[in-house]
């Protein structure tokens, strides 16, 4: 038995998204409304991605290692004045970047994450710790003490790097996409889809290297050597700890294990943004509401219009950001689908359609469980 035909209560939806994607569709319909809201929600996060990238970047090259980085939001360009707006919030909210950092840190995933289980990440990892502790006493008497900690630190740099890497291409992706629909070169989601599915399959085998500087040599941390990449080394992983798994939101379920409302299998988590409840966005202690935040700041006019003419106006603009970005990410989904499938999801062979279904059958049933279906 298929998994598709296992909960008989959901094959006709997933039987339908199924019909649509072999049909060139995407997850989500095509619709006039769709499209703009979907361009135009990228193209603000194309922008916020891009100050997101810088940073993760800067602090993975020149924070390593700190114990207590103070100024790390600022990019190495500190100012009284960037302090007294970063006191009074108002500036990008880097922390969602860390967030992000931190779900794939934890879930693991990919090429990345056995190589950081690696003798070869150790030894480098090692040589580069040396370094830093030569020039920083009390740092080297802690290594003594606690000889994996120091380790742990550089495994979670490489994070940082990682994502920033992924995001490096993403950003640039997403307002060439804008770009495109502002020609009119992109008229349907299928368009968008194809833009990003595009984008990702030119940069896949793109390598992933990591290495830092330390008093004036660099270290190598993720060499050349590791045939580690774009695609399925930070993309993949991404897509697994942020779309689908991520953490439970406190305030918004309980952690009281006798409660049950939280999965004892990490496999099983669903509190990516496909899955989220747009409603509690802008409730404290909610960390996809600094994301949202950011990228009301860059929205294009026509989608501000566009949400002004909704119910509420402005009034839910958190809310209804947090749908339209919903929608982008399922078709940021198909287009990685679109890239991992073993043939193209149209395909008439017997033989192809049979190996796309085994493909296809069980990132579906994990999405039965997602918001796809209200976002129609």
């Amino acid at each position: 038995m298929s998994v598709l035909s296992q909960n008989k209560t959901i094959e006709p939806a997933l039987a339908a998204v199924k019909q649509r994607l072999e049909s060139g569709g995407a997850l989500l319909p095509d619709s006039p409304d769709n499209l703009l809201e979907v361009v135009g929600i990228l193209k603000s996060y194309g922008v916020v991605l891009g100050e997101y990238h810088r940073n993760l970047t800067y602090i993975s090259e020149h924070q390593f290692l700190a114990f207590f980085p103070f100024f790390k939001f600022f990019n190495g360009n500190l100012s009284l004045q960037k302090l007294g707006r970063h006191w009074w919030h108002d500036r990008i909210n880097f922390e969602f970047a860390e967030y992000c950092m931190k779900a794939m840190f934890w879930h693991g995933g990919g090429g990345l994450d056995t190589y950081l289980d690696s003798t070869e990440f150790k030894q480098l990892a090692q040589l580069a710790i040396a370094a830093k502790v030569k020039r920083h006493p009390l740092m080297a008497i802690m290594h003594r003490l606690f000889p994996d900690f120091l380790l742990e630190q550089v495994r979670l740099m490489t994070y940082y790097s990682a994502l920033g890497f992924f995001w490096s291409f993403m950003s640039p992706m997403f307002l060439e996409l804008s770009d495109r629909y502002d020609r009119g070169e992109i008229t349907s989601i299928p368009d968008v889809v194809r833009h990003v599915q595009d984008g990702l399959v030119a940069a896949a085998a793109v390598p992933y290297i990591y290495k830092v500087a330390i008093a004036g040599k660099d270290y190598e941390i993720v060499p050349a050597s590791a045939n580690l990449s774009f695609l399925m080394d930070t993309a993949v992983p991404y897509v697994e700890a942020v779309f689908f798994r991520s953490f439970p939101f406190r305030g918004t379920v309980s952690y009281n294990a006798q409660e049950h409302q939280i999965a004892q299998e990490i496999s099983q988590f669903n509190y990516g943004v496909l899955y989220a409840d747009p409603l509690p966005v802008g409730g404290a202690g909610i960390p996809p509401t600094l994301l949202m935040q950011d990228m009301r700041h860059y929205l294009p006019d026509y989608l501000q219009e566009f949400y002004q003419k909704g119910d509420r106006g402005v009034e839910d603009l958190l809310v209804k950001i947090c749908l339209s970005f919903q929608k982008s990410m399922f078709c940021v989904t198909t287009g990685a689908l679109r890239g991992l499938a073993p043939h193209p999801l149209e395909t008439q062979n017997p033989q192809e359609r049979k190996a796309n279904e085994k493909f296809l059958a069980p990132w579906l049933a994990r999405l039965s469980q997602s918001r796809l279906y209200t976002l129609q």
